[in-house]
């Protein structure tokens, strides 16, 4: 699997071509890649794309759910949309309805947000954003394997304010919680100690690819933790979602150089990070800038909170959902950002990870539309 992220960054990118639009399965496809601008790039992990058999197309507009309640809605239009927040009004219209070259592409996208998606499985999470009018490029089961909704061209409903810069993803697990009551549903101790998931009777067998997967936490324990100032516990996500997790990153931090292969961590030198974000920092707080961040051969402690304005305007990496939005919590306290980081960089080679050293100091900014019928989406 590592010698397929082992070649030069453009034979990565082009390693095949295929419509987006096209039915059917692209010729030459080995089952790990991902598609982005309608060509195939190759993870080293089990994807299923929206237009195989058994995928999840947030495309379409109609639901198809076995589970769904009868109070599933039909969108009053797509639940996606064009990327618009980090372009020009000029660049929004060259590219309207997905017209994007990956060379565009790549100036535009700069993280990577990551969420838990608190249904447990992703054809569960799949049916929730559909009845939401949400969506997300990418979602990754319990079993590991990933799903890909949307050609990465297009923008994906999943973080606010995010959206236009980032991709993201959803992994199947069922969230943290002040108090752990909820989760005896989904998760049951065996008599060893180890703790194993449990789909409840009314999902079936939940849509997991694998026959007759069981999944188990990481940790048997549940894990105890605070963002934004709260505290919670969760159970840990599985080693097959932390494994696909790692190839996925390590071929979006590839194919996107701006990505940097990290997570966002205040640097050592500054101490600890505080457990909430000020609403009204200290002028001059050295750790509300930009430079507050670590960078990759630097020490830092992860930061629990949401980033301050002018740290998001300029990050560009990995992040967690809470990073993005105050009322967030995901992927929680349990996610082990080290653990998944440190495999994508082993994953990536030595001309990726120059590759994004060169593009640092990059981020896709925001840019205000001057048009004011512009809106934006959740």
């Amino acid at each position: 699997m590592q010698l397929m992220l082992r070649i030069s960054f453009f034979a990565l990118c082009i390693c095949a071509v295929a419509s987006a639009a096209a039915p059917g399965t692209p010729a030459g496809r080995t089952g790990d890649e991902i598609m982005v601008c309608g060509q195939l790039v190759h993870t080293g992990t089990k994807v299923v794309l929206w237009i195989d058999p058994g995928g999840y197309d947030a495309y379409r507009l109609e639901p198809r759910y076995p589970f769904a309640p009868e109070t599933t809605r039909r969108p009053r239009g797509a639940n996606y949309g064009d990327r618009i927040a980090p372009l020009t009004d000029d660049e929004a219209d060259k590219t309207r309805g997905g017209n994007w070259t990956l060379p565009e592409l790549q100036q535009k996208v700069d993280q990577f947000v990551i969420h838990y998606d608190v249904c447990g499985v992703s054809r569960e999470c799949f049916r929730v954003l559909f009845a939401r009018g949400l969506s997300v490029q990418f979602m990754c089961d319990i079993d590991g394997t990933i799903y890909q909704t949307l050609d990465l061209k297009d923008g994906a409903w999943h973080a606010t304010i995010a959206n236009g810069r980032s991709v993201g993803v959803e992994v199947a697990n069922m969230g943290s919680y002040s108090s752990p009551v909820f989760l005896s549903q989904w998760y049951r101790r065996e008599p060893s100690g180890q703790v194993s998931i449990t789909i409840p009777e009314r999902l079936g067998d939940g849509g997991v690819l694998t026959p007759h997967f069981v999944g188990h936490p990481i940790r048997p324990q549940l894990i105890h933790g605070a963002i934004q100032g709260r505290s919670y516990e969760m159970y840990d996500f599985t080693p097959q979602q932390y494994e696909a997790l790692s190839h996925l990153t390590a071929t979006l931090c590839t194919v996107f150089p701006k990505i940097q292969c990290d997570y966002p961590r205040q640097k050592t030198g500054l101490g600890p990070p505080t457990e909430i974000a000020a609403t009204q920092p200290t002028a001059g707080d050295p750790t509300t800038r930009p430079t507050a961040l670590a960078l990759l051969e630097e020490h830092g402690v992860l930061i629990p909170h949401k980033l301050y304005p002018e740290q998001w305007d300029d990050y560009q990496g990995v992040l967690g959902h809470y990073h993005v939005q105050y009322d967030k919590e995901d992927p929680g306290p349990a996610f082990q950002w080290d653990l998944m980081i440190g495999k994508a960089r082993s994953l990536m080679t030595a001309d990726a990870l120059r590759n994004n050293v060169r593009h640092r100091h990059e981020p896709a900014r925001t840019i205000p539309s001057t048009r004011p019928t512009a809106t934006s989406r959740p």
